[in-house]
């Protein structure tokens, strides 16, 4: 349960050039801000950014990001469009609004946003590619806006160069059940920080997959909203870090509405020096969300030497009458009986070890429902194997 210990309300009480974040005991009562002036600079020891290298997200932090339109290639379907809208549309700022510096900065500095319309209740995949946004510090703002009773599948796949600062909305209709697959290949060099927005009304049903394979600093933070009586919120993931590569996720599921759903599962492996992952997971369950069922789990593979995971589950109840809630988190090596499993029917150990990897992930992968990018994720986990050494414990 919560505490009832006040907090103060910095925005009442200080000028907007030195309004902050404070210490809050509930999760849902953050600062929130669309204009990055109203948040005061990151030193790396706040709660959100102690886990971060924020010395390298400098340009992303204080700097003046490009907002301008980019290229997008679209893959699309019956009922399924794109377009650019203005910053004061309705739909702007429905789902959510910025927690953090650089999700405000991207918010204060976007000219238009995409608009990606989802309808129809027959089944169909989309696919929406960035793949030369450039390597100049940038601004983005999407929103998905899925109408009620739509189905199918949504891929946000970006690759390529990329400084990347971006808040994407997701507004999800009544009676929806719609797959949202987010796919992070970026090229090496690649800094990007992004926050979703999930917002669900009434019986409607999100899979939100992100799956991040590339970047050097990769940082998603999707939350949900399950606002609707009887909604139903899945957030998936799957990460592979390499040498000098940081990959965080920062998950945040608001129990609000009656008899609402959610499970989250997020599943990473990291090797190489400096090779370092952080997930955090942070469920609320409202006053108001009598029936809940939640729970959440985050599992890591440390598969070298001098590679750090960090796992943080978080829970926070304010009703009692829930169905069911809990948490797990484990961050290990290779288990010693699988690869005497494998290694007894005449598997090399290398070899085995890379299976061991291979099934620890494609358990997230093959959930996605998609046949077409599940066989190409897989090929790229591969590839990720092949070019890694497995070390032995």
């Amino acid at each position: 349960m919560t505490s009832t210990t006040p907090t103060i309300d910095t925005a009442a009480v200080a000028p907007s050039h030195m309004r902050a974040p404070v210490p809050v005991q509930t999760r849902s009562e953050r600062f929130t801000s669309t204009d990055v002036a109203d948040f005061p600079a990151v030193t790396g020891r706040e709660v959100m950014w102690k886990y971060t290298p924020v010395a390298r997200l400098t340009e992303l932090l204080t700097g003046e990001l490009d907002g301008s339109p980019y290229t997008v290639d679209v893959v699309d379907a019956p009922g399924v469009t794109t377009s650019w809208i203005a910053r004061d549309d309705a739909r702007v700022g429905a789902a959510g609004l910025p927690e953090d510096r650089v999700s405000a900065n991207a918010w204060t500095a976007f000219e238009q946003a995409l608009l990606i319309g989802f309808s129809g209740d027959d089944a169909k995949e989309a696919t929406v590619t960035r793949a030369s946004l450039g390597a100049a510090p940038r601004a983005a703002h999407t929103v998905v806006e899925i109408a009620p009773g739509a189905r199918g599948t949504l891929i946000l796949q970006n690759s390529g160069a990329a400084h990347l600062a971006e808040n994407v909305e997701f507004l999800v209709g009544a009676d929806a059940d719609v797959t949202v697959v987010t796919v992070q290949e970026w090229e090496d060099e690649a800094v990007h920080v992004a926050a979703h927005f999930a917002e669900l009304a009434e019986g409607a049903r999100l899979k939100h997959v992100a799956v991040t394979l590339g970047g050097s600093i990769v940082r998603l933070n999707p939350s949900a909203h399950l606002a609707g009586a009887r909604s139903d919120a899945e957030l998936l993931g799957a990460y592979f870090a390499d040498a000098s590569q940081h990959l965080e996720q920062q998950v945040y599921v608001h129990h609000d509405g009656p008899e609402t759903r959610s499970r989250v599962t997020y599943k990473g492996a990291l090797q190489g020096e400096g090779a370092r992952t952080v997930w955090i997971g942070d469920v609320l369950i409202g006053p108001k969300a009598v029936g809940t069922d939640t729970y959440e789990q985050n599992r890591n593979l440390v598969l070298t030497d001098r590679a750090r995971a960090d796992s943080v589950p978080n829970l926070e109840i304010e009703t009692g009458d829930i169905v069911g809630a809990g948490h797990a988190s484990a961050t290990g090596r290779f288990d010693d009986e699988q690869l005497f499993y494998l290694q007894s029917r005449g598997i090399p150990e290398e070899e085995a070890r890379r299976l061991v990897v291979r099934g620890f992930l494609f358990e997230i992968v093959q959930q996605i429902g998609s046949p077409a990018l599940q066989e190409r994720l897989q090929a790229a986990i591969e590839a990720e194997l092949a070019a890694s050494v497995v070390a032995a414990g």
